[in-house]
């Protein structure tokens, strides 16, 4: 359990305006159909989406794909490709299906300047092979624009290549390490292009200051999203322009109710996934969670053992960033509310998780990492971690953006873990049916921080406590 278009025209005036002489903007390519920020997730048990960002509307998309690198015999094709005012580039999804399970893939984006990249297609419901996901939550742009780290210690890594910037980082680490999992669930707080306003520079761009800090940050977040399937939901940093009272009227378009953001996922992610079950009634449940999912904010997925739910915490509640009152303060948002003051989203959640048998909560918001004990209306499960009623939860916050760490305040009674020091994620090892390993990763060395294992017995296949 986590949480975390149309058709405009397009600016070519505003590419060669002086207006954006001091804005750091990727330079644009020759040919301006090259793909760029590309970026998978899983699309249902079989499907793979590929989604990537070029410089030019196109009216037939097309990514050709199989099982060799030199023998790319499969191909799928949109004709739909989105854009809207502010943004330079267009978005474009095509959907891979017919997937054998848990098998390597290669493909290409028809272009006359891409690659050969590949992926792992998702496993199968059920399939109880050992695998692992990262999670990163509060993640931003490094370098000029963003936080700026130290690379002079830096090591390139063979594979994927990153920018020098990204040693060092979360983006880096997981770089380095993508062989050692095999999805990345990322639900909320991107890039933090609404912080333009934190360099100088940018105070009389503010529209174009915002664009070029997302071309940068998915830019640099391609050797991951290439290759991994990106699983994305929003958070406070996509959902609108209120986060800081004086700046609502200079809002750049694509801040506005998740503009940029839905662009980018929307027509990547899953609906949930329906039921291969034989039990009638879980059958019902899925067919109706089917429907009523709206991908990016609201859906789920299934893969191996794992069933994953990405819960929008930014739209629907009192204060949420997209009402009346925005996030205002800081206030809205996906926070780490069983560990604040704020009790919105244990009222609305948190007896579901319990009643339904949640293993494991993911939250970000907060800036660190923190794990906490299986808990329940403020109170440990007596049982720990073997085989407790009560969810575990845990706070992801840590992977590094310009606004810096956030040091960690109260910790209640049941906190197991707290880290603050340096940029860190978390990765969550599937070991079987019963074990979930839940690890704490420092970015900058690749140390484990904590470690700890939830035992669940999954006595029942449907939990109702």
């Amino acid at each position: 359990m986590v949480t975390a278009g149309g058709f405009l025209s397009f600016l070519v005036p505003a590419l060669i305006s002086g207006t954006q002489a001091s804005v750091d903007y990727p330079p644009l390519p020759e040919d301006l159909t090259t793909p760029y920020q590309q970026r998978l997730a899983i699309y249902g048990p079989n499907a793979v989406s590929v989604g990537w960002n070029t410089y030019a509307a196109q009216n037939r998309s097309c990514v050709q794909y199989g099982s060799s690198p030199d023998s790319l015999k499969s191909q799928a094709c949109s004709s739909q490709s989105s854009t809207y005012d502010t943004s330079r580039t267009y978005s474009h999804t095509v959907v891979l299906d017919d997937l054998t399970p848990a098998t390597n893939y290669f493909y290409k984006i028809v272009s006359t300047n891409s690659s050969v990249e590949q992926f792992l297609s998702p496993r199968t419901p059920g399939d109880e092979t050992p695998f692992n996901l990262s999670v990163v939550i509060d993640l931003g742009v490094y370098g000029a624009d963003g936080f700026t780290v130290d690379s002079s210690k830096a090591k390139k890594d063979d594979i994927p290549s990153i920018e020098p910037d990204l040693n060092h980082t979360t983006i880096g680490r997981l770089a380095a390490t993508v062989d050692d999992y095999d999805v990345v669930i990322h639900p909320g707080d991107f890039a933090y292009a609404d912080d333009w306003y934190l360099r100088p520079k940018n105070l009389l761009h503010g529209e174009y200051a915002y664009q070029a800090i997302l071309e940068q940050f998915y830019n640099q977040l391609v050797p991951i999203s290439a290759r991994k399937a990106y699983m994305a939901s929003p958070g406070n940093h996509e959902a609108s322009c209120q986060e800081i009272p004086y700046t609502t009227g200079t809002c750049p378009e694509g801040q506005h109710n998740f503009t940029d953001f839905m662009h980018r996922f929307s027509d990547t992610m899953p609906r949930a996934f329906l039921s291969n079950s034989i039990n009638h009634t879980a059958q019902q449940l899925a067919s109706k969670a089917h429907s009523l999912s709206n991908p990016t904010f609201w859906y789920s997925f299934k893969y191996g053992m794992a069933h994953i739910v990405m819960i929008d915490t930014e739209t629907d509640f009192p204060d949420a960033p997209d009402g009346q009152d925005g996030s205002a303060g800081l206030d809205g948002g996906p926070s780490s509310s069983w560990t604040s003051s704020r009790p919105i989203l244990p009222e609305a959640f948190e007896g579901l998780f319990y009643r339904y048998g949640v293993d494991l909560g993911v939250f970000g918001h907060v800036h660190n990492s923190q794990r906490f004990l299986p808990v329940v209306n403020g109170t440990a499960d007596r049982k720990n971690m073997t085989d407790p009623k009560a969810p575990m939860y845990i706070v992801a916050g840590g992977a590094g953006n310009i606004e810096d760490l956030s040091s960690v305040r109260d910790k209640p009674s049941y906190t197991e873990f707290a880290y603050a020091d340096d940029y860190s994620y978390s990765m969550l090892r599937v070991l079987n049916r019963t074990h979930l390993q839940v690890d704490f990763i420092r970015s900058s060395t690749g140390e484990i921080l904590d470690s700890s294992t939830l035992y669940k017995s999954h006595s029942s296949p449907f939990v109702v406590q």
